[in-house]
């Protein structure tokens, strides 16, 4: 049986599209595609459950249409709708080509402040749509801190951890309080 720890996040089946038993599948992270995974797993009634990949095409940058084996028709399908989707951790390259990542493959990630090795929160989203892209972390306290997402403070990227290690100024990280 999968574990909780063996998986992460990498989005949700949003919607049914038309008759076959394709999905909408919003992501974060397209990793299933880079490494060409076989399956993915879903969230279903409280128990990761592997769903078999048949077919796949992309719509958007996070949008994809899904269609999984014996995931037929329609009513089928919408049963799956709302389902978290998961990858298992051990599919996950170690490295990671420059010219494949984007900011939002950061989604998820655990952000660990160096020299103290404190966590700050996890990436919940990446605000692109200015020159000066920001990672939205939310902190264990449940507030958010947004963090430039510039190579000057970010040390490393363990992808398969999905830890991202920075070193963030202190002024930055008391601006919001």
């Amino acid at each position: 049986m999968i574990k909780e720890e063996d998986v992460y996040q990498i989005g949700a089946l949003t919607s049914t599209h038309g008759v076959r038993g394709e999905l909408v599948f919003q992501f974060t992270d397209d990793v299933w595609d880079r490494v060409e995974a076989d399956y993915l797993f879903c969230r279903m009634d409280g128990l990761l459950v592997p769903f078999f990949l048949e077919e796949w095409r992309f719509r958007s940058d996070t949008r994809a249409l899904v269609k999984f084996e014996d995931i037929n028709d329609a009513d089928t399908a919408s049963r799956m709708v709302g389902a978290d989707v998961y990858f298992p951790k051990e599919l996950t390259p170690t490295d990671v080509d420059e010219e494949d990542l984007t900011w939002q493959m950061f989604t998820g990630f655990e952000v660990i402040q160096a020299p103290e090795n404190c966590t700050l929160g996890t990436v919940t989203s990446v605000l692109d749509q200015t020159a000066n892209v920001l990672l939205v972390v939310e902190t264990p306290e449940g507030k958010e801190l947004l963090v430039p997402a510039h190579e000057d403070f970010i040390l490393r990227a363990d992808h398969r951890e999905r830890r991202l290690y920075v070193q963030l100024p202190e002024d930055l990280l008391t601006l919001n309080e």
